[in-house]
C-alpha cells in the first residue's frame, strides 16, 4: 500500500451512512452484484469505499482478513485507475490486489468477484506495461479464464461483460483479427455481444459506455467515431451514485476535452 494516498477531492459530496448504505446497495452494486455483508465491519468499510476514501477503506478491509478481500480489492483498483500519479506505483498495487485475489480465489472459488478483481488487476497491470508485453509474458490468457469463469459464475455481473469485452478489443487491436482469434480467441462479434449484455444489464454504467467506445474505436476505426463520442457524452449526463463513478464521470469528461 502507498504510504501516501492521493485524497478523492469530493469526499462530502456523497452522504453514505451505515445506515443508509443498505438501501442504496443494489443500486451501487448493480454492476459487480457483490452480496450485501452480513459483517457491520465491512459494511463500514463498503461504506468508506463509497464515500472516496479509498485508502482509509482499503485499510479497513485488509484488518478483516478475507471477509474485507473483495472490498480491499475494489478501493485500491479504483485508487490506482484514478487517483494514484505514479505508474510505478500503480502497477505495485495492481499486482497486490492480482496476489490477493488469488489468495481469495483459492480460498473461495465461487467467489465470482475474487476472479473479477484478479482479472481486473492483472488488465490493468497489462496496460502499464504495454498489452503486447503482457501478451506474450501469458498473463492475456489469465484475464480471459478468470473473467469467463466470473461470468460462468455470476451471469448478472455486468463489469466481468464490459472487461471481457474491453480484453477481446483490446487484443484484436493489438495484434489483428487473424492471430487474436487463432491464439487468443478474440472475436470482435464476441466484444460487442459483450458490451452490448453489459449495457442491458447496467444501463446507467458510465464504465460500460466509455469502454464500449473505447472498444468501437479499437475494433472499427474512425467510422465509429461519432457513435464513441456520443457514448462518452451520454456517460458524462448521467448523475454519479458514489465517488468510484463520480471518477467515471470526471474521465469521461475528460477524454471528451481531449
Amino acid at each position: 500500500m502507498p504510504a501516501q494516498w492521493t485524497p478523492f477531492v469530493s469526499v462530502g459530496e456523497y452522504d453514505i451512512t451505515a445506515t443508509n448504505l443498505r438501501r442504496r446497495w443494489a443500486k451501487l452494486h448493480a454492476g459487480d452484484q457483490e452480496a450485501w455483508p452480513t459483517n457491520p465491519k465491512v459494511a463500514a468499510a463498503w461504506v468508506l469505499f463509497h464515500r472516496g476514501e479509498f485508502g482509509k477503506a482499503a485499510q479497513a478491509g485488509l484488518k478483516l482478513g478475507a471477509e474485507g478481500s473483495t472490498v480491499t480489492n475494489k478501493a485500491t483498483c479504483v485508487y490506482a485507475t484514478y487517483l494514484e500519479p505514479s505508474e510505478k506505483v500503480r502497477r505495485e498495487l495492481f499486482l497486490q490486489v492480482a496476489q490477493r485475489s488469488a489468495e481469495q480465489v483459492a480460498a473461495e472459488p465461487n467467489n465470482a468477484n475474487a476472479f473479477y478483481w484478479q482479472a481486473y488487476a492483472l488488465a490493468r497491470y497489462s496496460q502499464g506495461i504495454s498489452v503486447a508485453k503482457a501478451l506474450a509474458q501469458g498473463l492475456g490468457g489469465k484475464v480471459k479464464t478468470a473473467l469467463e469463469t466470473a461470468i460462468a459464475l455470476q451471469p448478472l455481473h455486468a463489469d466481468a461483460h464490459v472487461a471481457l469485452g474491453a480484453f477481446h478489443a483490446e487484443v484484436i487491436d493489438k495484434v489483428g483479427t487473424l492471430i487474436g482469434n487463432m491464439t487468443y480467441g478474440a472475436k470482435k462479434t464476441t466484444s460487442l455481444a459483450l458490451f452490448a449484455r453489459a449495457l442491458e444489464l447496467t444501463p446507467q454504467s458510465q464504465l460500460a459506455m466509455m469502454e464500449y467506445a473505447n472498444a468501437l474505436v479499437m475494433l472499427e476505426g474512425d467510422s465509429r467515431m461519432d457513435e464513441a463520442t456520443a457514448l462518452y457524452e451520454r456517460a458524462t449526463q448521467i448523475p454519479a451514485l458514489d465517488a468510484a463513478q463520480r471518477l467515471d464521470v470526471e474521465m469521461a469528461s475528460a477524454e471528451l476535452e481531449d
